[in-house]
């Protein structure tokens, strides 16, 4: 069999390569480089921002807790049905942190996150529950509403729909634990404004009872509607009572 060689050292023909080819190519490469800078965005956005929120809630938990003293833990029992009044009016300034929200139902133990003054993006995305300045306070007749994200950025609210009957949510201010009881979840557009009247929905109704407002994006990863979870205050005691058993071990951690 005869065999063509080629002659030392030469080199096989490169095929030229054509205008078209070196588009296809660029495009090709530059399509790799989006798909790696979008593979990132997403890391950022669904892993990265709920460190950097759960790294900044911490830090401003933690300077509240200083500011409102140590945690009073009772030693015996204590009864939960005492009747200390109506409860008083929290305060709220703006730019400030000034309480702890607890969720006993949320998770697989139960979730702490500060609440702050405001809902403007430099508030829910690193601070948690951000509170609507026009709304009640804490205390007040009226609605006291709040925001948070329901996923990246600490996804406060991830577990807002699975809200149910006896379902409880606490918040610890300087003027002690307001207890709230889930009674509706409702699902509304991005526009609709009357879930945050002093009675929702309802316009110059005088409000006969203190409830809290959350609100969130719905579905998950969108924010094509809202979901609205209402919560009515059904008890709330002082400081020195120390906190409803439901919440001790949340408040303890809380203060570590």
């Amino acid at each position: 069999m005869n065999r063509v060689a080629s002659a030392p050292g030469r080199r096989m023909a490169r095929e030229k390569q054509t205008f078209g080819n070196r588009i296809t190519g660029f495009l090709g490469e530059l399509l790799i480089t989006l798909g790696i800078v979008l593979m990132l965005y997403v890391v950022w956005e669904l892993w990265w921002t709920n460190i950097d929120s759960a790294n900044a809630q911490k830090e401003v938990t933690q300077n509240l807790v200083q500011d409102l003293g140590d945690v009073v833990i009772p030693h015996e029992e204590v009864e939960e049905d005492i009747d200390y009044g109506p409860a008083p009016v929290s305060e709220a300034a703006p730019g400030e942190t000034f309480g702890i929200m607890y969720f006993p139902t949320f998770g697989k133990k139960g979730t702490h996150h500060p609440v702050s003054y405001g809902v403007q993006s430099s508030v829910i995305d690193n601070l948690g529950i951000g509170y609507y300045p026009n709304t009640q306070l804490p205390g007040e007749k009226g609605n006291f509403a709040v925001a948070a994200h329901r996923q990246t950025h600490g996804q406060v609210f991830w577990d807002i729909d699975k809200l149910d009957d006896g379902d409880h949510i606490y918040l610890q201010t300087k003027e002690g634990y307001y207890t709230y009881t889930w009674f509706d979840t409702e699902i509304v557009t991005p526009s609709n404004g009357d879930v945050l009247l002093p009675t929702p929905h309802k316009w110059g109704v005088e409000p006969k009872k203190s409830i809290l407002t959350m609100t969130s994006c719905h579905p998950p990863f969108s924010t094509r509607e809202r979901i609205i979870a209402y919560s009515e205050l059904t008890d709330w005691q002082p400081l020195d009572a120390g906190p409803p058993k439901e919440i001790r071990k949340l408040v303890v951690d809380a203060t570590s």
